[in-house]
């Protein structure tokens, strides 16, 4: 079998990997040291993250027709593919968090919800919270509103009651006055 025909089913594997993706983004990770480079595909495996080195001819061949055509052009040197199929910060968050750690690694560029990004927008994109963390700010500020007018009704209610039994009391004072 010619070359081309056996690397075929992996070009298959990467278009299929970054076809319903919610972000693909082209990583270079040369210089990193084994016990690095473990730290961070652990942390990528836990976010549901595909981290997978691929041969950069390889994805410029499944990216050819996709959202990722434009990642192409960066494709030299050592590349590794982070993919997330739910949330599309993940890869660019933890990316950018071990990118501090460790000098060498580097975030080259990406493609979030078919918008492609250069390596300054996917950094700006690694500073948005992640889903969760967004939705439970949301319910909190939605929270705040509604607690503070319980608040507020509350402290109006245990002044009613507070002034009624003061006012009751000269009224039942009176009360046997009168007979």
């Amino acid at each position: 079998m010619a070359k081309v025909e056996l690397k075929q089913p992996i070009v298959d594997e990467i278009a299929e990997v970054v076809k319903d993706a919610q972000s693909v983004v082209l990583v270079n990770y040369s210089g990193l040291t084994v016990e690095q480079d473990t730290a961070f595909r652990k942390e990528m495996r836990e976010a549901g993250v595909l981290y997978k080195v691929y041969k950069n001819t390889l994805m410029n061949r499944a990216f050819a027709g996709t959202d990722c055509e434009k990642l192409s052009e960066h494709l030299n040197g050592t590349n590794a593919l982070a993919v997330s199929k739910d949330d599309a910060t993940a890869p660019a968050r933890i990316i950018a968090k071990y990118a501090k750690q460790y000098q060498k690694l580097e975030m080259i560029a990406g493609v979030i919800e078919g918008n492609y990004n250069d390596a300054a927008g996917m950094k700006a994109l690694a500073d948005i919270p992640s889903r969760e963390i967004l939705l439970g700010r949301l319910f909190g500020s939605m929270q705040s509103p509604i607690t503070n007018f319980a608040r507020v009704l509350k402290q109006i209610a245990e002044k009613d009651g507070e002034a009624a039994p003061a006012e009751a009391a000269p009224a039942e004072e009176a009360a046997p006055a009168a007979e």
